[in-house]
């Protein structure tokens, strides 16, 4: 069993904690840590015989179980997980970093999580990475993606403050792992805070431009790519794959490099969709449930296989 403590009592520390402890092992939750002692990831923690401190990154240095905590889960925010990159990185202990900090790899648990099992700091990149990273990456299994554009859409209420803060952030790490992780030579990423009442489940709308391919092998690929995810977030569905011929020059003339323009291209939309799983949150904040997930199969896998900082 590896011992782990959860940074930041918020919406995604306290889903990640609840995740936790329904799991069973190989991970077991021993500290709890957040800023503000009336929070009720803190509340709930100790309801659940788990260790708190309110006193931040601070307190879980000062507290006697540190000690023996292997793995550092970090939800609070890019600025915050760099001071606590820096207080925390040492032998033997392994930080998962859930900000767009990205101090270490990026990692999707269906592209590339082998690749960095020995990594001392993970970064999980962002919500709309781990729902749309690996489309782009299964389309890439296929034909050669030239450019790819992911838009995100979330419900407003699914955004706290830690979400808020991280908005520039989410779009700059989101593009970059469209592109180190998921394969593309070019990419872009847009979130929408989708204030609607009831709140909307979070939906993506992956648009790529290819090589040449036949449209059933990006389809069975994408297809193949959501099975995996569904395995550890239930919630992850493809709705439609739609896949053409490009014949527009201006599409071309904007999107591609211009070394392929002469190439014949296909355009591939892949909508989907991400229900979260109730732990914690509603329903409608798939955006959330798909980060916690993520990171506690990350977890579950360096734990399980025995790999120790």
């Amino acid at each position: 069993m590896m011992k782990a403590a959860v940074i930041g009592s918020g919406n995604i520390g306290t889903d990640l904690m609840v995740k936790i402890l329904r799991s069973g092992g190989p991970v077991e939750i021993e500290l709890m840590v957040g800023i503000d002692p009336d929070s009720e990831g803190l509340r709930r923690a100790a309801a659940h015989g788990v260790a708190t401190t309110a006193e931040g990154v601070d307190g879980l240095l000062a507290h006697p179980l540190f000690s023996e905590v292997e793995l550092v889960f970090d939800a609070t925010s890019a600025a915050s997980h760099r001071r606590h990159h820096d207080l925390l990185h040492a032998p033997g202990r392994r930080l998962i970093d859930l900000t767009p900090a990205a101090i270490g790899p990026y990692v999707v648990p269906t592209v590339n999580l082998g690749e960095h099992l020995e990594a001392p700091n993970l970064n999980m990149v962002t919500c709309g990475g781990q729902a749309t990273v690996p489309v782009v990456a299964a389309i890439a299994r296929a034909a050669p993606v030239h450019y790819a554009e992911a838009v995100v859409s979330v419900a407003s209420r699914s955004a706290g403050p830690g979400t808020r803060a991280n908005i520039d952030e989410f779009t700059e790490t989101t593009a970059f792992a469209l592109r180190r992780v998921g394969g593309a030579e070019n990419a872009k990423a847009i979130i929408v805070l989708n204030p609607a009442e009831p709140p909307i489940t979070m939906a993506a709308t992956v648009t790529c431009l290819t090589g040449p391919a036949p449209a059933e092998s990006v389809t069975s690929s994408v297809s193949a790519m959501a099975v995996d995810i569904a395995g550890f977030v239930p919630g992850y569905r493809v709705t439609r794959v739609q896949t053409e011929p490009v014949t527009s020059d201006s599409v071309l003339r904007s999107l591609a490099a211009p070394s392929h323009r002469s190439e014949r291209m296909l355009e591939t939309r892949v909508f989907l969709e991400v229900a979260g799983a109730a732990d914690f949150l509603p329903a409608y904040a798939g955006n959330l449930d798909i980060m916690t997930s993520a990171a506690l199969r990350v977890a579950q896998t360096i734990a399980s296989e025995g790999h120790r900082a």
